[in-house]
């Protein structure tokens, strides 16, 4: 692994307050990949190996209806890991893994990762908490497409963006809209008429991939459900 790679390694979430030696013995185990745009990382189905973590580029976690409709779950980038709920439970991947641009990766197999947990049980714990805060996120994502109108999911997702940017209201998309549309759980082409409807109505500022939030209020409001976009 390279010097690059362990210094990365200490950064990810997942390690956080592990010791030097803890830390080491990940890095043992770990084996370094370089994967290319529209590399398939693993398929729906397919027995887990083991899991990931992004030292670098962005992966994206979707799954296929019975008509080949793509819903996006989630997109991962660097510091992130996935595919780690059936390291644990057993069995088979529960989604697709696809790269959408040049990245590096460092796979952790499977049964060399449950040996290290036996012998440090605080790795367990640090992933329970983790996947903790996922199952919430997961939790609301299907709330959102459930329960709200898109231009409702929308309004969340702008919001998630900016509390992940530190309450910034100048935030840049780093997918693309057919893509953004996937995740929303909508088509492009109605993804596009509610950004206009949004900008006319002074909530959002869009030029290209930079959306600029102007009304914060009125975005929580319609992402709560209390307000309708006209």
């Amino acid at each position: 692994m390279s010097t690059r790679a362990k210094e990365l390694l200490a950064g990810v979430p997942l390690f956080e307050g592990l010791s030097s030696e803890q830390l080491e013995e990940m890095r043992q185990i770990a084996v370094e990949q370089e994967v290319t745009r529209g590399q398939v990382l693993f398929i729906e189905g397919a027995p887990a190996t083991g899991f990931y973590v992004i030292l670098s580029g962005r992966i994206k976690i979707y799954k296929l209806s019975l008509e080949g409709k793509e819903q996006i779950l989630h997109i991962f980038s660097g510091g992130e890991f996935f595919g780690e709920v059936p390291v644990f439970a057993g069995g088979n991947y529960p989604a697709h893994a696809e790269i959408l641009e040049a990245s590096r990766v460092l796979f952790f197999p499977r049964q060399a990762f449950l040996d290290l947990v036996k012998r440090e049980p605080s790795l367990a714990l640090s992933l329970l908490a983790i996947l903790c805060r996922r199952l919430r996120r997961f939790t609301q994502l299907i709330e959102d497409l459930s329960l709200k109108e898109v231009p409702g999911r929308l309004a969340a997702y702008l919001l998630y963006l900016s509390e992940r940017k530190g309450l910034s209201a100048q935030l840049e998309l780093d997918i693309t809209k057919g893509q953004l549309a996937s995740l929303l759980g909508t088509m492009p082409e109605t993804l596009s008429r509610i950004l206009a409807k949004m900008s006319q109505a002074g909530l959002i500022e869009v030029n290209g991939r930079s959306i600029k939030l102007l009304d914060r209020n009125a975005l929580e409001n319609l992402a709560a459900g209390e307000k309708l976009l006209a």
